[in-house]
């Protein structure tokens, strides 16, 4: 054998062994191709998208508790009160359309990426889509919007129906989001949803019942209402930081109770997840002391009487707030 087929020889082995580590690091993590995205393929519409995580068939037997869901903010966690597609709309063009090194100039240049600062809370199921996917959403916002100003209703209620079929349901966190260790615990199985015990589940998609060892813990909602900082983004941004503060203000000061023992349990609210506007939860986390009086200084005729306002408010809840 010559000196150059040798070294062919070796090339091509050191190509092979790097094709090898490049299609294999991938795939890190034992069971990862078992999960409802490994088994169905990356969605290639919003449609594809919300019937990968279609949870309609848990009303034959949690109806209660998809009526408190759906009246939650998690079941329009994208179109939120029509603000919330809004702000994400502003949100793309003030910040990734504008930056420099983004790769996206127009709406029609996005891709999945550009959309996880908000997606990751919002809709963390779109990382299970295309960029195609990601442009037919942006599409849609432009669309709900542009409807708006010029009053077609029937073309605002059409992509309102279509983003409000995007949301936080009950695969996203009873399968999805339900480990968040997942070397430690494995990871979310497609035909399984997760909470209090192992056994058998009377759907013919979901046969499983699994434990989540997170599901009662803080640490599941932190996934979403966070930290801070997103350091895991290319262009990291600053949204929730409930979780830090209930971490390092609440946690560290001796404070036990859990988000899901106020959030779902003290607040009598279960799946429904309401947000500031819900006088249930306002009244159970602020406390307000009023004290005003009058107060006449001087000469009234050349000074006007003042009224003198005191207010204290006390924050009663185991995070900052405002927050989210």
């Amino acid at each position: 054998m010559t000196k150059t087929k040798i070294t062919m020889m070796a090339v091509l082995a050191c190509l092979a062994s790097f094709a090898l580590i490049a299609t294999t690091s991938f795939a890190a993590g034992v069971g990862k191709d078992g999960t409802i995205v490994a088994k169905k393929g990356k969605a290639t519409t919003i449609a594809e998208l919300v019937a990968m995580y279609d949870s309609t068939g848990c009303i034959d037997c949690h109806e209660d508790i998809h009526d408190e869901w759906a009246n939650s903010a998690h079941a329009r966690s994208v179109y939120g009160t029509g603000r919330t597609a809004a702000t994400m709309k502003t949100a793309l063009e003030n910040g990734v359309l504008s930056w420099a090194y983004s790769g996206a100039t127009k709406p029609e240049d996005v891709e999945v990426d550009h959309l996880m600062g908000c997606a990751k809370c919002h809709l963390p199921q779109l990382a299970d889509a295309t960029d195609a996917v990601a442009k037919e959403f942006i599409a849609d916002i432009y669309a709900l919007m542009d409807a708006y100003r010029n009053d077609d209703e029937e073309k605002f209620d059409e992509m309102k129906d279509t983003l409000l079929s995007l949301n936080i349901n009950c695969l996203v966190c009873h399968n999805r989001m339900a480990i968040t260790h997942k070397w430690t615990d494995g990871y979310p199985q497609d035909g399984a949803v997760y909470g209090s015990y192992d056994g058998e589940h009377d759907d013919e998609a979901f046969p499983h019942a699994k434990v989540s060892p997170i599901m009662s813990e803080s640490i599941f909602c932190g996934q979403c209402h966070g930290l801070g900082p997103n350091f895991e983004l290319d262009n990291p941004t600053q949204c929730a930081t409930a979780y830090g503060s209930y971490l390092w203000a609440y946690t560290a000061e001796g404070g036990t109770e859990t988000c899901q023992e106020c959030h779902m349990e003290k607040s009598g609210l279960g799946h429904d997840m309401q947000s500031y506007r819900s006088t249930v939860m306002s009244d159970a986390a602020v406390d307000f002391e009023v004290e005003a009086y009058g107060a006449k200084w001087r000469d009234g005729s050349l000074m006007s009487p003042k009224a003198i306002v005191k207010v204290k408010m006390t924050n009663r809840t185991g995070h900052a707030i405002p927050d989210g």
